[in-house]
């Protein structure tokens, strides 16, 4: 009886454990473009254990850069957060380094800074300060 009460114990323990880590990241999808009405996709946010936010983006069916008007050679990812402004994540990547049949865009990225919103830029270089006009997708703020 009380090992079955142990074992009871225990899994019930395991099952909790899984719900925190579960309940510790955060999805949110992007609005719906109207640049490209077929691209969709999401975020993920979860915090580490050195208190650094991880953040990964996944797009699909998003047009190649080179065919939006004006064309552009690549998406930027950009955060905004609530006290530290803009932060260029990076370039959005399929697995070949351009984009694929499905156009599927990935990016990993890692911040110590809060996002309070995620969104996609079409830009002609990645290594850029600030974003262009050109918003591609966006999610909603987030908290």
């Amino acid at each position: 009886m009380k090992r079955k009460l142990i074992k009871q114990a225990s899994g019930l323990a395991y099952i909790l454990c899984l719900m925190f880590l579960v309940s510790c990241s955060k999805r949110v999808n992007f609005i719906t473009s109207g640049v490209v009405p077929a691209a969709e996709g999401h975020i993920k946010i979860s915090k580490d254990d050195n208190q650094n936010y991880t953040v990964d983006v996944m797009v699909k069916r998003l047009a190649e850069p080179s065919r939006l008007q004006p064309p552009k050679e690549v998406y930027v990812v950009w955060m905004e957060t609530k006290s530290n402004g803009l932060k260029n994540l990076g370039r959005l990547n399929s697995s070949s380094g351009f984009f694929s049949s499905g156009l599927e865009g990935l990016l990993h990225a890692v911040t110590p800074f809060k996002p309070e919103r995620v969104f996609v830029t079409a830009e002609d270089k990645s290594n850029i300060p600030y974003p262009g006009s050109q918003v591609v997708l966006t999610t909603k703020v987030f908290n």
